[in-house]
């Protein structure tokens, strides 16, 4: 049976990694003030960011679809890992030895299916990059070289060779410990006659790697004329690489890709290669599929979809180049970035025109030039004979469509102008008539495949489809101000305890009106309440999120304990002002149920209990005086 990791392993892994770095491999962190940073949600899409981070507390909260957790939760979600898998991962990263309970440690049977087949990858491109100096591999070094690629380009981007024999790597990644199931599973072996052989024999090998920077595949070129098998050859589907979901270039353009709110796509490895040597190091390309929504996805996190994202899409000039950026189009509006796309000239790609015309002309060539859809406008209006009326008025057919998926009314408006242009049509207005009308045909149809999914109301309407639904609960009521002032006090406890202990702890759980808070109040006091957490606070919120009930409470929890302050100076006052409020409330509602229980029992109640219960309407009153009197001090 698997071993249990140590739990004093797991907590130095959560500690030693950084919530903000692992996350910030995903998507583009910024500012949110508090100490927090904020980013577009990887688990649901989303227009402006939702998603926050808080680095002092290990921890992060979705606003918008409730999910939330620690450093570990949140790797386990982003890459569907097992718990085990995760924490060996980054305790990998952190270089911490992990210990396991129950029997001791076996790599080879305990490690998770997903690092193993990393691990497997990782050890395989290591093999091909040693491969690439030997003899054999001359005409993979040949190849390179004839594309301006020298040795220190290969080992920069991980370029290796796959010898020709049929199990060179499959033996030899046997004895580095992997089974023959695992090199099945990982696409790097496949099953032979005789058993596993080499997926790939006699090949130039690029690593393909995930956003984290793991290695989960491989783009395999041919070189001989007497390979029978497809010009680009790559990894199959597997748990690890779905081709749909990875880019190439990804791991090395994503910080600048953030930093400079710009990606450029290309068609292939070396045209990426090229372009991050000539200094456009925002390149990445797809890996052997045409550029899609999960691509999208990938590029949204890191470009934050502000108003100066720019995409540039490279496409050859000929009628595949011209078809693909006419399918990239069709998802153009699910970017907030504006899109454009660039054309060599010739037609060649940013690897030709490179070896052709140095790295200043690549470099131009991705500068922004032609807007998506003014490109695709052309390529449809361009197959008709626009000297005719039938063909002006078929081009408009064709065109105005695409025009009404305009996200964005003002632009499409002005687009609607041009394509009026490009037509020939000289009455603008009933262009922009026709593309208005259409865009309101297709909201009032709600077709998810046509201009409504990209109209004004696009955002809105995708996410009550796809956003994940929340955890149902009891209802808060945020415009009360009970509620309001009971969110803030447990704010306060669980993010800054040191301002709120030791008073906070004699609070009662029915001191908190809205049974959710009251929910996490409870889940504060069963781990020894907020003054446990004065000494390490981040060890404190992970025994809070190990006492909630269920996955309501710990969203809660989470959301709290990330969630900005409403305060301009978050100190003792601020605290002593909200553990005031919340107490005054609580002695105000115990006067009125005395009081409303007295009055319902009329002439019938007892002389002592009618003494007992003016007794204590009097000490009520006269704390609850006390407190306004007081503050803090009366506590």
């Amino acid at each position: 049976m698997a071993g249990r990791i140590n739990d004093d392993d797991v907590k130095a892994v959560r500690d030693a990694v950084p919530i903000d770095a692992v996350v910030s491999e995903y998507l583009q962190l910024r500012n949110a003030g508090g100490g927090n940073l904020k980013g577009l949600c990887p688990f649901h899409d989303e227009k402006s960011p939702s998603f926050q981070v808080s680095p002092s507390k290990g921890l992060f909260h979705c606003f918008g679809c409730q999910e939330g957790g620690d450093t570990i939760a949140f790797v386990m979600k982003i890459d569907h890992l097992q718990f085990s898998e995760v924490v060996e991962r980054l305790a990998a990263k952190a270089g911490i030895t992990l210990r396991y309970e129950e029997g001791g440690y076996n790599p080879s049977h305990q490690r998770g299916e997903r690092i193993r087949l990393v691990e497997a990858h990782k050890a395989a491109a290591q093999f091909y990059v040693e491969q690439l100096d030997g003899p054999e591999a001359e005409i993979g070094r040949k190849f390179l070289a004839e594309r301006g690629f020298d040795q220190a380009a290969a080992a920069h981007f991980g370029v290796g060779y796959s010898p020709a024999g049929w199990d060179h790597l499959t033996r030899y990644l046997r004895g580095k410990g992997f089974s023959d199931k695992e090199l099945i599973a990982s696409g790097i072996s496949q099953d032979g006659r005789r058993g596993p052989i080499d997926r790939f024999r006699g090949r130039l090998m690029w690593p393909i790697s995930d956003t984290s920077g793991d290695i989960v595949g491989f783009g395999a070129r041919k070189l001989r004329d007497d390979d029978n098998g497809p010009k680009y050859l790559n990894t199959p589907e597997t748990a690890i690489y779905k081709k749909s979901q990875v880019l190439y270039g990804i791991d090395l353009a994503k910080k600048d890709i953030a930093k400079a709110s710009r990606a450029v796509v290309v068609e292939g490895y070396t045209d990426v290669m090229a372009c991050h040597l000539a200094g456009v190091t925002t390149a990445i390309a797809t890996c052997g599929t045409a550029f899609g929504g999960d691509h999208i996805k990938i590029l949204r996190r890191l470009l934050m979809d502000n108003g100066s994202a720019r995409v540039i899409f490279t496409f050859d000039g000929d009628a595949a180049g011209q078809k693909a950026a006419l399918r990239a189009f069709e998802d153009d509006q699910k970017f907030a970035a504006e899109t454009y796309i660039a054309i060599a000239p010739d037609n060649m790609d940013p690897c030709d025109l490179r070896l052709a015309k140095g790295d200043e002309s690549v470099r131009d060539l991705v500068e922004p030039r032609t807007p998506l859809f003014e490109f695709a406008l052309r390529q449809i209006v361009g197959r008709y004979d626009l000297e005719t009326p039938a063909g002006r008025a078929a081009a408009l057919d064709e065109a105005a469509p695409v025009v009404a998926k305009i996200k964005t009314g003002s632009v499409q408006r002005e687009v609607a102008v041009q394509l009026a242009g490009f037509v020939g049509i000289l009455d603008q207005e009933y262009v922009v008539h026709r593309v208005n009308q259409l865009a309101q045909w297709a909201r009032g149809r709600g077709d998810q495949r046509g201009p409504a999914r990209a109209s004004s109301r696009a955002g809105a309407q995708h996410q009550q489809v796809q956003a994940p639904t929340v955890p149902a609960g009891p209802a808060l009521n945020l415009r009360s101000p009970a509620h309001r002032t009971e969110r803030e006090l447990l704010k306060l406890a669980l993010q800054k305890p040191v301002l709120v202990s030791p008073a906070f702890d004699a609070y009662g759980v029915d001191e908190f009106t809205a049974p959710p808070y009251a929910a996490v109040r409870q889940c504060i006091a069963e781990v020894g309440g907020a003054e446990l957490g004065v000494a390490d606070t981040r060890e404190y919120l992970v025994q809070v999120l190990d006492a909630t009930p269920n996955d309501t409470v710990r969203k809660l929890v989470t959301e709290l304990a990330v969630e900005v302050f409403h305060g301009k100076s978050i100190d003792e006052a601020y605290a002593g002002e909200h553990l005031v409020k919340v107490r005054l409330r609580a002695v105000d509602r115990r006067i009125n149920d005395v009081q409303g229980s007295l009055a319902r029992l009329g002439s019938n109640v007892a002389p002592d209990h009618l003494a007992a219960a003016q007794n204590e309407v009097w000490v009520l009153q006269q704390y609850a005086q006390s407190l306004r009197n007081s503050g803090a001090d009366a506590l």
